[in-house]
């Protein structure tokens, strides 16, 4: 198993959930939280698993960062065999779209595309909620490759499994990939920073913030005893903790 972090960057989210690129003088950190936002390549021996879409950022020269990274790695986005959505939050999904002067294309043509299809109808039931870009949203649902997601938990193939959680969103869901002993535990916006493991808080920002909290005191103890890689999603500094 190879895990390549496709860094977009380190950022300040608005309580309207505008992202500005974290720089030095430029922005009023009481104005914003800072957070990075930080897709996942996992590469075994069946497939290119991307773990989130990021959102879409684009570098000096107008190319999406996260093609940029993968292209200095080597690969091509036609190689990406599937996408794994956590949630549908716009800094999670914005990157799955390429948009053309003509319209709208998939970013990862070939991949499979799985959703959580009770986190769409939970997103549509709140159109006025600023994490959503229902622009993005409204033209991810036509992408062709789409596999809708209704269980609760299972496995989308020996190396691959999932489950629904909740808590920062009701319908948020995990994933766990395995190989060769190794795991890689994917907690999303449950578990997105190293911090969350020090402080055992309820964030006000999830859905359901004790039951995030009580699934991070759960996954430390599980981690602990197999040996999981965590990745983080949101950490400025780290893109993983290795148990």
């Amino acid at each position: 198993m190879k895990i390549i972090p496709l860094k977009e960057g380190n950022f300040v989210a608005s309580p309207t959930k505008d992202f500005s690129l974290l720089t030095t003088g430029k922005i009023d950190l009481a104005q914003g939280i800072k957070m990075a936002v930080q897709p996942f390549l996992i590469i075994t021996k069946n497939d290119y698993i991307l773990l989130d879409t990021g959102l879409g950022w684009k570098n000096q020269t107008g190319k999406m960062v996260i093609l940029d990274i993968l292209e200095k790695e080597n690969i091509s986005r036609h190689q990406i065999t599937k996408v794994l959505l956590s949630h549908l939050h716009k800094d999670h999904i914005e990157g799955a779209i390429r948009h053309l002067e003509t319209g709208f294309e998939a970013t990862f043509p070939n991949a499979d595309l799985y959703i959580q299809k009770r986190e769409l109808e939970y997103a549509r039931e709140n159109t006025g909620n600023p994490s959503f870009d229902f622009e993005t949203l409204d033209k991810l649902v036509q992408l062709p490759n789409i596999v809708w997601m209704t269980d609760d938990k299972g496995s989308i193939t020996s190396e691959i499994s999932y489950q629904v959680v909740g808590g920062h969103t009701p319908f948020m869901q995990v994933f766990w990939i395995t190989e060769d002993g190794q795991t890689a535990f994917y907690g999303a916006d449950d578990l997105p920073q190293e911090s969350y493991l020090h402080y055992h808080l309820a964030y006000k920002s999830d859905f359901d913030g004790r039951k995030a909290m009580e699934l991070r005191q759960d996954w430390q103890k599980q981690a602990e005893e197999k040996h999981w890689n965590i990745l983080l999603y949101h950490d400025l500094d780290k893109t993983s903790i290795q148990f």
